[in-house]
């Protein structure tokens, strides 16, 4: 993924390692951060885990880790969050949200109750699918795009499947 040298770019792919695996240290953050292509200082790696309200709690392991606050109303403190989890919220959030998933090429359709489409769309995009380019959402609207020219059908399938309660 290409993303641009900005303040709000860095800070999401803080947010983004922060909450994908366990970070123990800036040094450690900032390697990471090299490898993705974006090379801070410390100074500024300090100033932006600050900003997005990273804080240093125990993990599983007892070792301290870096977490950042959810999303949306989930504001509690959030760290290494599995595959498993944030599949686990997104089956729920589509059991609850989705009434309709459709596919054309690499495009799908969800539907939502008026006003739902945007925090569905949040949770889509943060569940780090890999077949799921990015989403755009307007009321009760969302139009995914799909990374292979053809994969919408197979999306489609998944997040129906996801609202019968099927991960």
């Amino acid at each position: 993924m290409t993303a641009p040298a900005t303040k709000t770019a860095r800070q999401a792919k803080i947010r983004e390692l922060i909450s994908r695996h366990s970070v123990r240290s800036q040094g450690e953050l900032a390697q990471e951060l090299a490898d993705e292509g974006l090379k801070v200082t410390q100074g500024t790696l300090s100033r932006d885990l600050v900003e997005i309200g990273a804080a240093r709690v125990r993990g599983a392991d007892g070792a301290l880790i870096y977490a950042v606050p959810g999303e949306g109303h989930e504001r509690e403190l959030q760290a290494e969050q599995t595959e498993a989890a944030t599949t686990a919220r997104l089956v729920g959030l589509c059991r609850d949200l989705l009434v309709s998933a459709e596919a054309s090429a690499n495009l799908v359709i969800l539907r939502t109750p008026p006003g739902a489409a945007q925090f569905l769309a949040s949770a889509v995009d943060h569940a780090g699918l890999e077949d799921v380019l990015g989403t755009i959402a307007g009321d009760d609207t969302i139009m995914l795009v799909t990374t292979d020219p053809v994969g919408g059908e197979a999306v489609a399938a998944r997040f129906n499947g996801f609202a019968e309660g099927r991960s």
